[in-house]
């Protein structure tokens, strides 16, 4: 969206200030009422560095008594991660005499220099040798690489938070979509009399060929009707999840406002993609054939077998390549080849990754439309006069009026929380692929009006 700030294709470096800030280099003078230091000068250093300093291993222990006697300076902190337990007792890191625990004057204690988030001590990054303070978190995820459960929680988030944009799309979508299929298939065809052909032993090639071609077509047109409407609710929710990610709510209207000049090129780019995979797999068994038209006879079979196989896995890595072009062209307002372009280079070196979230989330839609489409097939099986038969085998004759409005009722109720989840994986599957690779998260900072993101100087993590 070019009147977001932050979706806009990247064209400069993410900002070069520095990502944390330096403690101090000199710590706090010792507490004056910290016993046998009243009216004594410190006799450490003071605010700033002394020309001159103490030999080595002669360094008092931090808040300890005047005159103690000098102690070897404490080993250094944990290494990459500072998960270890620090050692104890005098001159250690834990809660002793001159150690760093939370002893008085101590690393971490009251009155002490440290990194723990004692009294008078230093902002530390929470109890003792912590990690990096949180992500800010605007809206529906944290602004930093995702995780799989963040992202599916994204998604549901989303549709819980924008409840009424959310369903109302997908509900406006799945209802005009499902009255035309209705429509298609109990006026224009004609599946008792294609089901009787082919089901007739008596039926000659011409009939055969003439019913399966009338099948084919109606499924096409079947198919092509709930493309046109998966479209619409892809461009519509692609808008609403990426303001949900800066914490923006969107009405139906302005998300139509903002998707409507790419819809043409979503529909260009949804078309395509079957054609690519659909030549991959044609690609793949044309040796087959023409080896069978050269008499090939068993060997041209297997090879047709090999290639086809050949040719669907080369179809299944380009559409992984590809999964990422829907949000590009929307979010980003390229054009079909460079969206195509775009979702190469991010999911580049992530393929697994991008796979394995993509399928986690066709599976959680397809159990979730089963789940709500199954019983309302069986329940218009029961009531449209035909018992089981129309719901086992759905070429046995006229399905009727009454089981397809109430079959219908459930694609509709399917369709209304299928969409969200797939169209929201794949929109946050998109953006954590460009925080990971682009630092996208600074300019969604921004543009959510997180003040001091990625400047080193703490800011609010709203949401957080």
């Amino acid at each position: 969206m070019n009147d977001t700030p932050g979706w806009a294709a990247p064209g400069s470096a993410p900002s070069d200030g520095q990502n944390g800030q330096e403690p101090p280099a000199s710590g706090p003078s010792q507490p004056a009422d910290q016993p046998g230091q009243t009216g004594t000068p410190p006799s450490g250093p003071g605010p700033k560095w002394s020309k001159e300093q103490p030999p080595p291993a002669q360094w008092p222990a931090p808040g300890g008594p005047q005159g103690a006697p000098p102690q070897a300076p404490p080993p250094p902190p944990p290494g990459p991660g500072w998960g270890g337990q620090p050692p104890t007792g005098p001159g250690g890191y834990g809660p002793g005499p001159g150690g760093y625990g939370p002893g008085p004057g101590q690393y971490g204690g009251p009155g002490g220099y440290g990194y723990g988030p004692g009294p008078g001590g230093h902002p530390g990054w929470g109890g003792g040798w912590g990690g990096p303070p949180p992500a800010a978190k605007p809206g529906v995820i944290p602004l930093r690489p995702l995780g799989v459960g963040e992202i599916l929680d994204g998604a549901v988030s989303t549709m819980r938070t924008y409840w009424r944009t959310v369903l109302g799309i997908s509900l406006t979508v799945a209802v005009v979509t499902q009255i035309a299929v209705i429509l298609l298939q109990g006026l224009v065809l004609d599946d008792s009399t294609t089901a009787d052909t082919l089901n007739d032993p008596d039926a000659t090639v011409d009939e055969l060929t003439r019913a399966l071609g009338d099948t084919v077509i109606g499924s096409g047109a079947v198919l092509l009707i709930t493309l046109l409407g998966t479209i619409v609710a892809t461009a519509l929710l692609t808008t609403v999840t990426s303001r949900a990610v800066l914490g923006k709510s969107v009405t139906t209207a302005e998300a139509w406002s903002d998707a409507r000049p790419q819809l043409l090129k979503l529909l260009g780019l949804t078309l395509l993609l079957p054609l690519i995979a659909s030549a991959a797999v044609v690609v793949g068994i044309l040796p087959g054939i023409l080896l069978g038209l050269a008499g090939g006879g068993d060997g041209a079979v297997a090879l047709a077998a090999l290639g086809g196989l050949a040719g669907g896995l080369v179809a299944l890595w380009l559409m992984i390549r590809f999964s990422l072009a829907s949000p590009a062209l929307m979010l980003e307002k390229q054009g079909i080849l460079k969206s195509l372009t775009r979702s190469t280079k991010l999911v580049r070196g992530s393929w697994w990754r991008v796979f394995g979230i993509q399928l986690l989330a066709t599976i959680i839609a397809n159990i979730v439309a089963s789940i709500i489409v199954i019983p309302f097939a069986v329940l218009a099986s029961a009531v449209s006069g035909n018992g089981m038969s129309s719901f086992l085998d759905a070429g046995a004759g006229d399905l009727g009026w009454t089981f397809l409005v109430v079959s219908g009722i459930g694609s509709v109720i399917g369709a209304m929380l299928t969409f969200p989840i797939t169209a929201g994986v794949t929109v946050l599957l998109y953006i954590d692929q460009r925080i990971r690779r682009e630092a996208l998260d600074l300019d969604l900072a921004r543009a959510a009006g997180v003040q001091g993101y990625g400047s080193g100087v703490p800011g609010p993590t709203p949401g957080s």
